[in-house]
């Protein structure tokens, strides 16, 4: 069978989406992609689709799609490949050309090679034979999780004493957040600094909801946390981020923040709540969000090649 390949436009975002959520009903049972992350993802200020993107079509339909971008101005290279189960000759003719894409970019940056992440589901419609022979290997699992919200029991906690818990109102807010956000996940697998314009544009700010954008802080310490919720996502609210400094783990000011939004998720009539989380994060994370009442909805795994 020959496909037909070509740069994804800005214009192919519908058609991208479509794709994506032919993929989600297959591997979760329901469509979860959004037409405005497409959307951004295709945005990107540092991606040349013309280079770094590929769509591949069998007569009119597309089949697979293939991304590639570079935040750490390194050797580090992210791309998102996604393919259906029934072309899967389109899926590695994407990822021989995001491979060799992924090495000129690392070596544009002065690197002698490219270690490239990929993120798939861990039941993906990707053949994982394929890949594997290609020298790729799961390298780290993620969770999304979710929770059912209900507006009679979610109500919007009350902030122990010395604690305040405030939307995030104005500029300064926002360059707070970014600040703790680059220290609290500085040790992080897969974290790439990022400056305050760059990391605006990661959250798609362009299209937040600042007041689900919220800061803690404690009497003693100042602002030490936030937490930044979604509510664009067609299939459930979403808790983009959540983040408290070292000093202040322990006193439950990351059950706070996520009380907070379950609570203002439940006001909007918002059903259920999910978030992904690295099953490896060393600050109890998953047993904070188990704590409060989410589970696992899918998995989704990290794979990684070295190109040199």
């Amino acid at each position: 069978m020959s496909y037909l390949l070509r740069a994804a436009a800005l214009t192919d975002a519908p058609a991208v989406t479509e794709l994506l959520n032919e993929i989600d009903r297959i591997e979760i049972g329901r469509p979860e992609t959004d037409l405005p992350t497409v959307e951004s993802d295709l945005g990107h200020p540092e991606i040349d689709l013309d280079r770094d993107s590929w769509l591949a079509f069998d007569g009119s339909r597309l089949v697979a799609y293939a991304l590639v971008w570079d935040d750490s101005k390194g050797e580090r290279i992210d791309a998102d490949h996604y393919v259906l189960p029934d072309h899967q000759k389109a899926g590695e003719l994407l990822l021989e050309a995001l491979e060799t894409r992924a090495l000129e970019k690392a070596r544009a940056n002065g690197a002698a090679r490219a270690v490239i992440h990929l993120h798939l589901n861990s039941a993906p419609t990707t053949d994982l034979a394929l890949i594997r022979d290609r020298g790729w290997k799961a390298v780290r699992r993620y969770h999304v999780l979710e929770r059912p919200l209900r507006a009679d029991a979610d109500l919007p906690p009350e902030p122990p004493a010395g604690v305040r818990v405030r939307p995030c109102a104005d500029e300064a807010d926002r360059r707070q957040v970014h600040a703790l956000h680059q220290v609290g996940f500085a040790e992080h697998f897969d974290f790439q600094p990022r400056s305050y314009e760059q990391w605006l544009h990661d959250i798609h700010a362009d299209r937040i909801d600042w007041s689900l954008v919220w800061l803690v802080s404690t009497e003693d310490l100042g602002d030490v946390g936030f937490l930044i919720a979604r509510d664009d996502r067609e299939a459930m609210g979403w808790i983009r981020t959540l983040a408290v400094s070292r000093e202040a783990r322990g006193r439950g000011l990351g059950g706070l923040l996520l009380r907070q939004a379950f609570a203002a998720f439940a006001a909007r009539g918002r059903d259920t709540v999910g978030l992904g989380v690295d099953t490896e994060n060393a600050t109890g994370a998953p047993e904070l969000y188990a704590r409060n009442g989410m589970s696992v909805h899918y998995a989704v795994d990290t794979w990684e090649t070295v190109v040199e």
